[in-house]
């Protein structure tokens, strides 16, 4: 299911990299949240969004808004991430998928002529209220934080 802008964004509660449970309700009414599903942690596009993401964090929070990352990988592996490259956002661990089907990213990819099911680099910015903000399917990680901010920003004007 792919899905729209304007939409609530389907709830959730997986644990981070220290497995704690985090909960789309924690943030509403409070907080903006950029979702970013990423394929596989410690990935060269993987680590340059992350790293992206990360040097932009305090401008993100200037707007009320937290930036979070999913992908399967779990906990501990999400703790070596971000141990190895400061990152500064959580990593929820959908170890099952079902985080990733809720919002549509888990789909049929091909490479290398191999057909396989994967997470396709998607992000989600979700408003205050709940409502999705923003959807994009297929993301190129190499400056996509930047411009995930500039949207964030439209949504505070």
């Amino acid at each position: 299911m792919i899905l729209q802008t304007n939409q609530p964004a389907p709830d959730f509660t997986v644990p981070d990299q220290d497995g704690n449970p985090v909960s789309l309700a924690d943030f509403r009414g409070k907080m903006n949240v950029v979702l970013y599903f990423y394929p596989k942690d410690d990935t060269p596009g993987c680590t340059i969004e992350a790293n992206e993401f990360t040097q932009l964090a305090d401008e993100f929070a200037k707007y009320d808004t937290i930036v979070i990352g999913v992908s399967k990988d779990p906990c501990d592996m999400h703790r070596a991430f971000i141990d190895k490259y400061g990152l500064r956002l959580p990593l929820l661990a959908d170890t099952d998928g079902t985080l990733c089907e809720a919002y549509g990213v888990w789909q049929e990819k091909e490479k290398a002529g191999v057909k396989k099911m994967g997470i396709v680099r998607s992000t989600f910015i979700i408003g205050k209220n709940g409502q999705l903000a923003y959807v994009e399917y297929g993301v190129n990680p190499e400056g996509h934080a930047q411009s995930m901010l500039e949207k964030v920003k439209s949504l505070a004007g």
